[in-house]
C-alpha cells in the first residue's frame, strides 16, 4: 500500500482529546471495579416521546422520501424564527437569517470558514471547547486566547487584548452557558461584547450549545437579545441538549444575515441537506410545549446537587456550576487536573476530564459531567471519599 501524506491543515489538526480517554479507558476496563465515566457530555435522557412519534409520522410523508431544499424546509425555519420569537423575544427573518445543519458543529467549524482569511486572528477563550481550535485551523487562521478566571466570573476581559493583536481580528467565537466552566453570560457582559465587536468590526459566534440549561430558575440569555447585536452576531443552536435529540444530528444558526448568507453558500458547496422528516421532527421540538425542556433542566438541577452537596460532605470545597451539564471544579492543593484525573482514574476506577484539556487556564481544574443518575454520581462520591483525600 502507497502512504499519501494527508493535507498541512490536516497534519496541524489535534489529537481529539475525548478520543484519548477513551482510548485510555479501554485498556483498563477489565482491570477489577467497573468504571464511572464522568468525562464526557453525551445526554443520557430518552428524547421526548412526542417528538419521536413525530419523526415517525413524518418518515411517512412522500416529501420527506426526496432531497430536502438546501436552504432547510420553510416549516423548520418558520419554526426556528417562532421559537426565538416566544423565548427571547427575537425577531428573526426566516429565509435570511436562519440556517440549518447537521448538528451544531457545522456551524461552529463552517461560520470560521466563511469568515477568516489565512493569517487572520480568531478570539477564543481559555478554557473552551477543543474543537474552537480545529476550526481555526480549518480556517488558515490563529487563535488569540482570553483568560477566563473565577474573580471575573468566568467571562473574558477585553480590554486585555492588546492593540496589535486588535488590529488582525475577524471573529470573535463565544460559549455561553459555558462548557468547561458552566458560567452564564450577563445581560451586561453581552451589551459590552456587541459593543466592543462594532467598535472594532468584528463579528461575534456565540457557540448557544446549553441554551435550556440554566440553574437555580435563571434563564440563560440569547445573545441576540442584546440590543444591536445582528448587526454583528449570530448564534448557533442545537437540538442535542435542550431536547436530549443527540443521535438526531440537527442545528442551526441565526442572526447577522451577511454571515448566515455566507454560511449558506458554503454549507451548499460543503455538505448535504438534512433529512426531511428530521427537519419535521425538530419543528414539533421548537413548536410545542417546552415543559419537557424544563423537565430535562430540573433532572441536571437534581444531579447537580447530589454531586456538589456529596463532595461537600466529604471536604472537597467546590463551586455548583450556574449552567450546563458540567461541573468544574478545582482540583485540592498538591494536585493539578492531569494528576489529579490520574488518581482518580487509578485508584477510584472513575474518569473524569483533566482541565488542562481545555487550555492551560484549566490546569487547576476537573470537569466532571451529569450524563450519569443520581445513583452513579452518589457512588463516584463514595469512591472519592475512600480516597481520603480532604483529611
Amino acid at each position: 500500500m502507497v502512504y499519501f501524506q494527508p493535507s498541512e491543515r490536516v497534519k496541524q489538526l489535534p489529537v481529539n482529546f475525548f478520543d484519548q480517554l477513551d482510548n485510555k479507558l479501554a485498556e483498563s476496563e477489565d482491570a477489577g471495579k467497573p468504571f464511572i465515566n464522568l468525562s464526557k457530555g453525551n445526554p443520557d435522557l430518552p428524547t421526548p416521546s412526542h417528538i419521536v412519534e413525530s419523526l415517525k409520522t413524518a418518515v411517512d410523508k412522500p416529501e420527506n422520501q426526496a432531497y430536502p431544499p438546501f436552504l432547510g424546509k420553510e416549516n423548520v425555519r418558520l419554526a426556528i424564527a417562532d421559537f426565538y420569537k416566544k423565548e427571547y423575544g427575537v425577531t428573526l427573518d426566516p429565509l435570511n437569517e436562519v440556517a440549518v445543519f447537521h448538528g451544531a458543529h457545522i456551524g461552529i467549524t463552517g461560520i470560521p470558514q466563511v469568515l477568516l482569511n489565512p493569517g487572520d486572528y480568531m478570539l477564543i477563550t481559555d478554557p473552551c471547547y477543543p474543537i474552537y481550535y480545529s476550526s481555526a485551523i480549518l480556517s488558515q487562521a490563529r487563535t488569540y486566547s482570553m483568560p477566563l478566571t473565577e474573580s471575573n466570573q468566568f467571562l473574558p476581559d477585553y480590554s486585555r487584548i492588546s492593540a496589535d493583536v486588535l488590529k488582525k481580528v475577524r471573529l470573535l467565537l463565544l460559549n455561553y452557558p459555558n462548557n468547561p466552566t458552566g458560567a452564564l453570560a450577563t445581560e451586561a457582559f453581552y451589551q459590552e461584547t456587541i459593543e466592543f465587536a462594532k467598535a472594532h468590526n468584528i463579528p461575534v459566534l456565540n457557540d448557544f450549545a446549553y441554551a435550556s440549561l440554566g440553574f437555580d430558575h435563571n434563564k440563560p440569555l440569547s445573545l441576540l437579545q442584546t440590543k444591536d447585536a445582528k448587526s454583528v452576531g449570530v448564534e448557533v443552536y442545537t437540538m442535542s441538549k435542550t431536547y436530549d435529540m443527540a443521535g438526531w444530528r440537527f442545528g442551526f444558526a441565526v442572526g447577522n444575515a451577511s454571515i448566515i448568507q455566507a454560511l449558506n453558500h458554503f454549507h451548499m458547496h460543503a455538505y448535504s441537506t438534512v433529512f426531511g422528516a428530521v427537519q419535521d421532527a425538530a419543528a414539533c421540538a421548537l413548536q410545542s410545549s417546552q415543559k419537557c425542556a424544563a423537565d430535562i433542566v430540573a433532572v441536571y438541577q437534581r444531579r447537580r446537587h447530589v454531586l456538589i452537596d456529596g463532595l461537600r460532605r466529604i471536604g472537597w470545597n467546590v463551586v455548583p456550576p450556574s449552567g450546563t451539564f458540567f461541573a468544574w471544579l478545582k482540583v485540592p492543593d498538591g494536585y493539578d487536573s492531569q494528576s489529579l484525573s490520574d488518581l482518580l482514574f487509578d485508584r477510584a476506577h472513575i474518569v473524569v476530564a483533566p482541565g488542562i484539556g481545555f487550555g492551560k487556564n484549566g490546569r487547576r481544574f476537573v470537569r466532571i459531567s451529569l450524563v450519569s443518575s443520581e445513583e452513579v454520581l452518589a457512588e463516584a462520591v463514595d469512591r472519592i471519599e475512600e480516597l481520603h483525600l480532604f483529611e
